[in-house]
């Protein structure tokens, strides 16, 4: 086999940031790390590109063997590549991430490598640069949501303005104004009012929506006005 000669080994992996919605919370999966330095330790799910995958495709072996989740849908967002990143070798790490529903994938969680689901402002310390990744995972996050109807794929096919709220609220980690972000939200011309009530939550109830997928490419920009101070998130 022909070989470039000079060059130096230089190890490729694949680390999987996965941002999970409950309902109310955003929270991030993270596993214990099976092997050593920092073997127990709390990490993303990582693994080495095998000669034969492509990065998506070890990606996807990597969250399903550290997990057990399949069929995610990840985007590739970033290179990291600090020399001295990981400790044992000169190692790449291509970076994936994904915003699911927990309850949606729940049952397919494996308990091998002790996965658990933390809430973002209670994350234990993670190994290497994983604190970094997850960082720059949860900007990219925001900035598809203001742009994307992504966020919306997470709620059920009508839900409420609270509802809506909170979740935007898990995302970009600030607490919004009630009347501004309902007011907002209904200039956006992108919500279809339901004669729907959901009264659990309230005696006065909450009316329910549902997202009018019709007009979204044209009035998507609005959804930005929802974002308070976006060059503090971007």
């Amino acid at each position: 086999m022909q070989r470039y000669t000079g060059q130096k080994r230089i190890l490729v992996a694949v680390d999987c940031i996965i941002f999970g919605f409950d309902g109310w919370n955003l929270k991030l999966l993270a596993v214990q790390r099976a092997m050593d330095p920092e073997r127990d330790k709390w990490s993303l799910m990582g693994g080495f590109i095998q000669p034969s995958e492509s990065p998506e495709d070890a990606a996807n072996r990597v969250l399903e063997h550290r997990t057990g989740l399949k069929n995610v849908y990840m985007d590739q967002f970033h290179v990291f590549g600090k020399p001295d990143r990981d400790p044992v070798e000169r190692t790449l790490s291509i970076a994936y991430y994904a915003l699911i529903d927990i309850h949606q994938y729940e049952k397919q969680i494996n308990d091998e490598f002790h996965p658990e689901w933390f809430l973002l402002d209670e994350l234990p310390e993670l190994i290497f640069d994983h604190s970094e990744m997850v960082k720059l995972a949860l900007r990219q996050l925001r900035y598809k949501a203001a742009l994307h109807p992504i966020l919306f794929q997470l709620l059920p096919e009508k839900f409420t303005i609270p509802q809506l709220q909170a979740l935007y609220e898990g995302v970009y980690q600030t607490k919004f104004d009630d009347r501004n972000f309902s007011r907002k939200l209904l200039s956006t011309g992108l919500l279809i009012k339901l004669p729907e009530k959901d009264k659990l939550s309230s005696k006065k109830g909450a009316f329910y929506y549902q997202l009018d997928q019709s007009h979204y490419k044209e009035n998507f920009e609005s959804f930005l006005n929802l974002v308070p101070n976006p060059d503090k998130f971007f």
